[in-house]
């Protein structure tokens, strides 16, 4: 794997794992630490012996938002901030990336607040430290959530958990997370990655294809009122999927009494 300035890359298996890695800063956020992320996930989207990602932060925190000084500060001071996004519109970016990705599982190591906990909501396991701080605390900064996450917070958690996270700012732990559906499991700290690790190792167990064909279809009918629209989109894929290599291999499998072979 190549070198980068805020992660560190290792794939273990078939399981990329990133590690974001500004530990003095409590992997605070930046647009350079987005872009590296993506070029990881997009070239491991490409790559046949990557099956799944794993997402975690160095030291004590995951992450703790987004670097104060160099994203809030020079806006207040009428001065432009110090990186810019590498493409017009990011936000949009990640997070069509993160639905039409191999698998994504988070290990919420510590801290995850404002964009360091909405930039893995669209995420497709999210394993945190019943310790470990997570906040949506955009109004207690004068701003409003992003990252699609007034969306996925209300999908994850409902509408009066997702209101009162969104609306007080307030923080809570990993395992009153877990209770409210905003993460999907709470383990004790020192579990977290290994944990993570065993998720996304399963995952990455499944057929790559029909594994994003599943995850496009949960997006598209997550909200969908029309049944005829869901089944529509569900037999579109499934038409695709019958004629794939891995629907065969699994049948193969199936009739020969072993276990299928996807990659």
């Amino acid at each position: 794997m190549a070198d980068f300035e805020q992660i560190l890359v290792e794939q273990v298996g078939d399981v990329v794992r990133i590690t974001l890695n500004r530990p003095e800063r409590l992997n605070a956020w930046t647009p350079k630490m987005l872009a590296e992320m993506t070029q990881v996930m997009t070239a491991g989207n490409d790559d046949p012996s990557v099956g799944a990602f794993v997402v975690t932060g160095a030291g004590r925190g995951f992450c703790a938002g987004a670097d104060i000084g160099s994203q809030f500060a020079p806006g207040v001071e009428g001065k432009e901030r110090e990186e810019r996004p590498a493409t017009e519109n990011p936000a949009v970016d990640w997070v069509q990336l993160c639905r039409s990705s191999k698998p994504l599982v988070a290990a919420i190591n510590g801290p995850a607040i404002g964009v360091g906990l909405t930039m893995v909501l669209p995420f497709d396991q999210l394993i945190a430290a019943d310790s470990a701080k997570l906040s949506l605390r955009f109004v207690k900064m004068g701003l409003v959530p992003e990252l699609a996450s007034s969306h996925f917070v209300v999908a994850r958690c409902g509408f009066g958990a997702a209101s009162w996270l969104a609306l007080s700012g307030t923080t809570i732990l990993g395992d009153e997370a877990a209770r409210l559906r905003l993460v999907d499991r709470a383990v004790p700290v020192e579990q977290v990655l290994d944990d993570a690790m065993a998720v996304a190792t399963e995952l990455a167990g499944n057929p790559p294809t029909q594994l994003r064909m599943i995850k496009e279809l949960l997006s598209a009918n997550a909200t969908e009122a029309d049944l005829a629209a869901v089944q529509r989109r569900e037999g579109e894929a499934l038409n695709i999927a019958y004629k794939t290599p891995e629907h065969h291999e699994a049948v193969r499998a199936f009739l020969e009494k072993r276990p299928p072979v996807f990659r």
